[in-house]
């Protein structure tokens, strides 16, 4: 006989083989026993939860001349016929391929009349969302008025798109994911009935990968003793499933919280480059940072979902702070949400990592000693302020004043909210001669070059753009200032931006300069402004005065405004001189 797949050849039997759905199949075995079946259920859920199978052992039991306690015997003919799909008084309709009002019509008619084999004729229509709305209507009727001896039983796993006329008609029950324990112990059973060694943590990886679905789970174990060597090992489960080892989830989440951002850029290259794919590394990402939440707060059920865990996972778990696993998730799920729209997932990653490294700072630790100030300091600072005190009241009683006191003045000490020192003429330089033609270029083709840029390069231009282009120069805004201050620095990747930029753009190989995307407009303007005082001189070939044109005529016409803020200006210089006063906040 041809080899038939895990899930087919270990499909449930009886409602007691169905896992992880004790509330149903109690249920419906009740039912049975007490004889209080409905005309009509409607089982919905996941893929894989055991819906189809459970619909099948329903129809099996109220029909079996020898069922125990509502469970088939599946020994009669009766149960053997249905699970081999040939008594004919069980119908399975699959409504994908079957959504039109003609096959409902026919199920409709052909529903009058008693079955021939069976107490109960029973239908199973699989996945009846897809049913057309006429299908729908011409189900309604039969569905309220069903003939005698006949059971419908609807599954779907979108509930959502049936119409509330047709759930109204029917006992619905709700299919859950399957527990991931519930799942190994399935799956560990199964393997011991075969006779196939496997090593338990293999078993969480599938289980965890399937996602609550017990066929999908069916699937990738028989995948992967395919592809091991009469043994299931976590290594095969990990090559398997695409998921990531705990060892390198260590080192990469390891490296984000202590900050070292080279090195966990490296560990990211090293994943990507092994073959493992940026969303599914995501999805990992994010169920780790679960995981040592979960740890910090119920350690022990947590060991019941994932088995055994490694002991940098516990170290880390340990000295972390849960408001750093909090941040990491919040980047983690924005970076999620963004690479959905784009074909470059890996620059993301390579973005976010540089994020999680840097964004996330270690607790200073404040011990219980410095936290609290020592008696003995507290009753000498008493002191001081006493001594002070009377030395207040004495120079108050010899007449000295506030007003006699020489004054202090106290200056407010105004901090620059950019430090970057901002190459204000490189950057004219470059917009003197700029063009249109030449900033589309680049942009055009800057996506290939941070590809072919090193993983930290790529990680600092991902988070810029370029501004303005010459025939010799190329100013890029930095949206973070500490970057650009590193691009400033780093003469290798303004090397690599200059020989690379030569291959993609005909040989054009302009020099970098670097600005915070907060300093452009201001740079920008103030150009602007300096070639309205010279607009005479020459005619413009930049893209900022092309552009401009409009604005430039405007601002010629208000002329004569200027003249009068002039006017002022002189007026002041004649009432207080021209030298330079600065004010002092007392």
């Amino acid at each position: 006989m041809a080899y038939q797949a895990l899930y087919r050849v270990w499909r449930s039997q009886r409602f007691d083989d169905v896992v992880g759905q004790k509330a149903i199949t109690q249920t419906l075995k009740n039912a049975i026993i007490q004889k209080k079946t409905s005309h009509a259920y409607l089982f919905t859920g996941p893929r894989g939860t055991g819906k189809t199978s459970a619909a099948k052992i329903f129809a099996k039991a109220i029909n079996c001349k020898h069922s125990v306690d509502g469970e088939p015997c599946n020994e009669c003919e009766t149960c053997v016929a249905i699970t081999e799909g040939r008594l004919n008084d069980v119908i399975e309709i699959d409504a994908a391929s079957n959504n039109g009002v003609e096959e409902i019509r026919d199920i409709r008619d052909k529903a009058k009349y008693a079955p021939t084999q069976a107490d109960y004729k029973v239908y199973i229509i699989d996945e009846v969302h897809m049913l057309s709305t006429g299908a729908f209507n011409a189900l309604l009727k039969t569905l309220e008025e069903p003939p005698q001896n006949v059971i419908f039983i609807l599954a779907t796993t979108e509930p959502h798109k049936i119409p509330l006329t047709i759930i109204s008609r029917t006992q619905r029950f709700d299919f859950k994911r399957i527990s991931t324990q519930d799942i190994v112990d399935h799956l560990g059973y199964i393997l011991k009935q075969i006779n196939v060694e496997f090593d338990e943590q293999a078993l969480y990886v599938i289980g965890r990968a399937a996602e609550g679905g017990m066929r999908d789970a069916l699937s990738i174990l028989d995948q992967t003793i395919s592809f091991s060597d009469e043994k299931v090992t976590l290594t095969d489960a990990m090559q398997v499933t695409g998921s990531l080892t705990y060892e390198m989830m260590d080192q990469y989440i390891s490296n984000c919280v202590s900050g070292d951002v080279e090195q966990a850029l490296e560990v990211l290259e090293s994943i990507l480059s092994s073959g493992k794919e940026a969303r599914r590394f995501l999805e990992d990402l994010l169920l780790y940072c679960r995981d040592v939440l979960m740890f910090q707060q119920a350690p022990n059920l947590l060991a019941e979902k994932v088995g055994n865990l490694t002991e940098n996972f516990k170290e880390l778990a340990k000295h972390t702070a849960a408001e750093k696993i909090y941040q990491m998730i919040q980047i983690l799920s924005d970076t999620q949400n963004d690479i959905r729209f784009t074909n470059n997932a890996n620059i993301y990653l390579e973005v976010a990592t540089v994020k999680l490294a840097k964004s996330v700072k270690k607790p200073v630790e404040v011990s219980n000693e410095t936290q609290s100030t020592p008696p003995e300091e507290i009753a000498t600072l008493q002191q001081q302020i006493e001594h002070l005190r009377k030395e207040l009241t004495e120079l108050k009683k010899n007449g000295v004043t506030a007003k006699e006191a020489e004054p202090v003045k106290v200056t407010r000490a105004t901090s620059s909210k950019n430090t970057l020192r901002i190459p204000t003429e490189l950057v004219y330089k470059v917009l003197n001669q700029a063009t249109k033609d030449h900033l589309l270029n680049v942009k055009n083709v800057w996506d290939d070059l941070l590809q072919m840029m090193s993983v930290t390069q790529r990680a600092m231009l991902k988070a810029s753009e370029p501004v303005a282009a010459s025939p010799n120069g190329l100013v890029i805004a930095f949206e973070y200032e500490i970057v650009c201050g590193r691009a400033m620095e780093d003469e290798e990747m303004q090397l690599a931006v200059h020989n690379n930029l030569s291959r993609l753009v005909n040989n054009y190989a302009p020099d970098m300069v670097c600005i915070t995307k907060e300093s452009w407009p201001k740079l920008r303007q103030s150009f602007i402004s300096q070639n309205k005082e010279t607009s005479g001189t020459g005619d413009p070939t930049n893209e900022d005065r092309s552009v401009n044109n409009e604005e430039n005529h405007l601002l010629t016409e208000e002329e004569p405004v200027k003249e009068v803020n002039n006017q002022v200006v002189d007026e002041a210089i004649a009432m207080f001189g021209e030298s330079l006063v600065e004010v002092i906040n007392d």
